[in-house]
This record gives structure tokens, sequence and C-alpha cells, in this order.
């Protein structure tokens, strides 16, 4: 589908990963609600980002073509490395540090 400006805004076709970091305003929207409408606009990939005793943790879904909703893939505390949707390694004992 043309756009007449695709920088303003994304189809979920156009998307490999969304990223949700939880709030404590919106923590059942972003842990039950958004996880669904994101797998059933077909996103493949879905990491939700939350912080526990002052350490971030990330959790990593991938869609199950099958069903069309996200299966988890790992629980990530210290260090979040993956392969898909694209490699990345991030030590996250180091966010929030400052110097």
């Amino acid at each position: 589908m043309d756009r007449a400006d695709p920088d303003t805004y994304y189809f979920a076709d156009d998307l490999a990963l969304a990223v949700e970091v939880v709030s404590p305003d919106s923590e059942e929207r972003d842990r039950e609600t958004k996880p669904f409408k994101y797998a059933k606009a077909g996103i493949p990939h879905y990491w939700r980002v939350e912080q526990g005793d002052g350490t971030v943790v990330v959790y990593v879904y991938e869609l199950d073509p099958a069903t069309s909703r996200y299966v988890p893939t790992g629980i990530f505390h210290d260090r979040l490395k993956v392969s898909v949707p694209f490699p990345i390694d991030i030590d996250l004992t180091a966010i929030g540090e400052r110097g």
C-alpha cells in the first residue's frame, strides 16, 4: 500500500519487532492487551521490558504462525543476546549507568 509520507507511521507489515517498556500505570495493557493486538497484526517478534528490583528484565516472544499467538523464547536478566529478528547483544546490567 502506498503512503504519502511513510516516515510518519508504519504498518504492521513494516515491523519485525515490537518492544513494550512496562510502566506501573499500564502493566495490564502492556502485558496482555498489546501483545494480543501485535500478534493479531502479525508482528513476528515481541519484547517486553520490565524493571525488577532495580534491574532490567527482558521477556522475548516469537509469533507462532500456526496459532497466531506469541510463545516465549527467553527471559533475560543480565544480558540480552539473541539472533532473531537480528543479532543483538546488550549488557542489561549497564542500563541506567552513567559515565
